[in-house]
């Protein structure tokens, strides 16, 4: 991890050992009495965390804060809910590249088993996120949300975000050739490893999502998102 983040709570009490960041502290970073690290508060500031002294049990720590963080990137995904393994890498690696929203849908063709991982029943999707923007020196984390239909979460959307949505059938041109005009953000809406159906396209074509492809190639999931967002990000001049 490239910073250690930390929620406001708890910077008041002291790290226990048994915490995955206090063995980074001591065992990775090999810090003594008076050393200092990278630290930040989740969705806060960036800042210094110093080791003031080590027991047997936790660690005490002081931090020193700095400015606020920059905003997330205007890119919202709408993902038809992929297997367990495919969402925790979904969700490290869109956290590392900034998108502000991760929806994950039921989508038609989506394994109704997937919704019961003990990822969404549990907190153990906050973990993935978090290790991305430790991954990507960030403060900042998604919103990350699960378990409505497609149509809901369109519904959620801003009225004046462009609107993109990935398909190897009907899309005739390629995302790297789409040029809506000039825009400020962008929803990109990606099928469950099934693709979308039918009935899922109509409700796409409806709330004016466009349809294209990333060539000719069928792509992973978690691999045709961080093609899509890097190509999104490049129009917007974000890289």
């Amino acid at each position: 991890m490239n910073i250690i983040l930390f929620q406001p709570q708890e910077v008041e009490r002291p790290l226990l050992l048994n915490d995955p960041r206090a063995r980074h502290i001591v065992e990775i970073l090999r810090l003594r009495p008076n050393g200092s690290f990278e630290a930040g508060l989740i969705d806060g500031p960036h800042g210094t965390g110093t080791l003031i002294s080590l027991t047997h049990e936790s660690l005490n720590l002081s931090f020193s804060w700095g400015s606020p963080p920059s905003p997330l990137d205007p890119i919202h995904f709408l993902i038809g809910l992929p297997r367990p393994q495919t969402s925790r890498d979904i969700l490290r690696d869109m956290t590392m590249l900034g998108v502000a929203s991760l929806e994950f849908v039921h989508s038609d063709r989506g394994e109704r088993s997937y919704r019961d991982s003990n990822l969404w029943r549990s907190d153990e999707w906050k973990k993935h996120v978090i290790a991305g923007a430790a991954q990507a020196f960030s403060t900042r984390l998604p919103r990350v949300s699960f378990g409505t239909t497609l149509a809901e979460a369109i519904a959620r959307l801003p009225s004046e975000l462009v609107r993109i949505a990935l398909d190897n059938y009907e899309a005739s041109s390629s995302l790297a050739a789409f040029s809506p005009g000039k825009f400020s953000s962008a929803a990109i809406a990606i099928g469950s490893e099934r693709g979308w159906s039918p009935n899922e396209r109509i409700i796409l074509k409806n709330a004016g999502f466009a349809f294209v492809h990333l060539g000719p190639r069928v792509l992973r999931t978690e691999t045709a998102c961080v093609a899509a967002v890097t190509l999104i990000k490049a129009q917007l001049g974000l890289f």
